[in-house]
């Protein structure tokens, strides 16, 4: 009997969070943290960019610190540096051959060794940091681990500039999640033509 009340309680408390959410125009089905629902929320009201406010302090812990976390963490930095400042480029590699490749490029991994995780790898997109002239090689792993980020960075972007118009709060909300889950995958090694 003990059992059937504790139980009672926990879906007391999980139907009184669904009704919330209901009041809120959140469907049943999409049932989500409350709290970093609230502090979405608050962020809309004021966006801001500052990594220090609960809603991106929780993000950068929980999704993209794990998410740029590579074995050459100087270079990590500097990318994550560069992303945050909207100052990163992501290009193909040409199909130049590697005897005209600077050797300053070849520092920087190259088309078959990645600079972040310095692994082996066949490199089809290097990597330009701000105004800087070298380029950075970077196997399909790491590329998509960096353009989840750089989605999610767009996104919170637009919202902060007022970009976003048509769609309500909730539906920002949840574009924010599905970013979320999108650098999820990429931290678990999923790509985007995987899934």
């Amino acid at each position: 009997m003990g059992e059937a009340l504790s139980r009672a309680g926990c879906f007391q408390g999980i139907s009184s969070s669904i009704l919330y959410l209901a009041d809120l125009g959140v469907p049943a089905r999409n049932l989500a943290d409350l709290s970093l629902y609230n502090e979405f929320r608050s962020w809309k009201d004021d966006p801001t960019m500052d990594r220090s406010c609960p809603f991106l302090d929780k993000i950068y812990q929980e999704d993209i610190f794990p998410c740029l976390t590579f074995s050459k963490s100087e270079l990590a930095s500097a990318v994550l540096e560069a992303v945050e400042n909207n100052t990163l480029s992501i290009e193909p590699v040409g199909l130049q051959p590697i005897r005209f490749v600077k050797a300053s490029a070849v520092e920087c991994g190259g088309p078959k060794k990645c600079a972040l995780t310095g692994q082996s790898k066949s490199c089809k997109h290097r990597i330009k940091l701000g105004d800087s002239s070298n380029y950075y090689y970077i196997s399909p792993f790491c590329r998509y681990r960096i353009t989840s980020v750089c989605n999610f960075f767009t996104y919170i972007r637009y919202i902060q500039q007022g970009l976003v118009k048509q769609q309500d709060v909730d539906q920002m909300f949840w574009e924010v999640m599905q970013l979320r889950k999108e650098m999820s995958l990429a931290k678990l090694g999923y790509f985007k033509e995987e899934l």
